[in-house]
C-alpha cells in the first residue's frame, strides 16, 4: 500500500487512552483482505487456518478503522507498519506503529479467541492485551510467571474459573506492560509485580536493562469471558481511559 501525501490528521487528546474492541469472524471478511498492507497480505496467505487468518484480517482493518475515525481520515489512507525491538533492534518483530497519517501517536494490538482489541495514546507509550477466559494450569504459570506475592494470593484462590481469571488478570496485566516497552515477556515475568489481588487501576514498576518506568495498569471490561488491561506510560492514579465497542461495519470517515 503506497504512502498516501501528507494530511493533517485530527488532533488526539493526550490526556486520554483510547481503546476500540470488535468481535472476531471465522472466515476472511474481503473487506478486512482489501484493507491490508503488502506485507500483512502475504502474511494472511501464510496462515494454516481460515479462523486464525480472518482473525488476523479483521484486527488490521478494525484498527484502521478506528484509526481513521479518531483522526477524521479514510481507513484506506492508515498505514501500519512495525518500529524496530527496543531489545534487539530488528524491525521485523518490533511493536506495531502508525506510519500515515503522521501523528504522535502510540498503538497496540491484542487479539484472542472471539476479540480483538487497539489501544492508542498520544505523547506516551501504551500497551494491551486479552485473553479469553479457559482453564488454565495454574500451578505451572504460578511458578514460571508470577512473583512470590501474585503465587500466594493466587493459590489462596480456590481451584476452579476464580483462580483462573486471576491468573489471567495477572498475566494480561504484565503483557500489556511488556508490550508497551516493546519487547514482550521476555526475561523474567516472575519480577513483573502487578498486585494480582487488587482491583485496577495499579502501579507497575518494570526494568528493562538498566531503565526503569513506571505504568499505570487499568483492567478493561469488554464483556463476559474476557480479561484485559492496558499500561499507559508515566500515569499515577487512575488513567483515564475510553472504551469503543466497534464492528466492521463502522463506517469510515471519507
Amino acid at each position: 500500500m503506497p504512502v498516501p501525501a501528507d494530511a493533517a490528521p485530527r488532533p488526539v487528546d493526550p490526556a486520554r487512552t483510547q481503546v476500540w474492541w470488535w468481535g472476531l469472524p471465522e472466515r476472511v471478511d474481503p473487506a478486512d483482505a482489501a484493507l491490508l498492507g503488502p506485507a500483512e497480505e502475504a502474511r494472511l496467505r501464510r496462515f494454516g487456518s481460515e479462523r486464525a487468518a480472518a482473525s488476523f484480517a479483521r484486527s488490521r482493518a478494525a484498527a484502521r478503522r478506528a484509526l481513521g475515525t479518531l483522526l477524521g481520515v479514510p481507513a484506506a489512507e492508515v498505514v501500519l507498519g512495525r518500529a524496530e525491538c527496543p531489545g534487539c533492534g530488528d524491525p521485523g518483530h518490533g511493536p506495531p506503529r502508525l506510519v500515515h497519517p503522521a501523528a504522535p501517536l502510540a498503538i497496540s494490538l491484542s487479539r484472542t479467541a472471539g476479540r480483538g482489541l487497539l489501544a492508542v495514546r498520544a505523547g506516551a507509550r501504551v500497551g494491551v492485551d486479552v485473553e479469553a477466559v479457559r482453564a488454565v494450569r495454574g500451578e505451572a504459570l504460578a511458578r514460571t510467571a508470577l512473583t512470590p506475592d501474585e503465587r500466594a494470593a493466587v493459590l489462596r484462590v480456590p481451584p476452579g474459573p476464580g483462580r483462573d481469571r486471576m491468573l489471567l488478570r495477572a498475566w494480561t496485566r504484565k503483557e500489556a506492560v511488556v508490550k508497551a516497552v516493546g519487547t514482550g515477556l521476555t526475561g523474567a515475568p516472575n519480577r513483573l509485580e502487578t498486585q494480582v489481588a487488587r482491583p485496577g487501576p495499579v502501579v507497575v514498576a518494570h526494568r528493562h536493562g538498566a531503565a526503569d518506568t513506571v505504568w499505570s495498569v487499568a483492567d478493561l471490561d469488554l464483556g463476559e469471558g474476557y480479561v484485559a488491561a492496558v499500561a499507559t506510560e508515566g500515569t499515577a492514579g487512575d488513567p483515564a481511559v475510553d472504551i469503543h465497542p466497534r464492528t466492521h461495519r463502522d463506517e469510515d470517515p471519507s
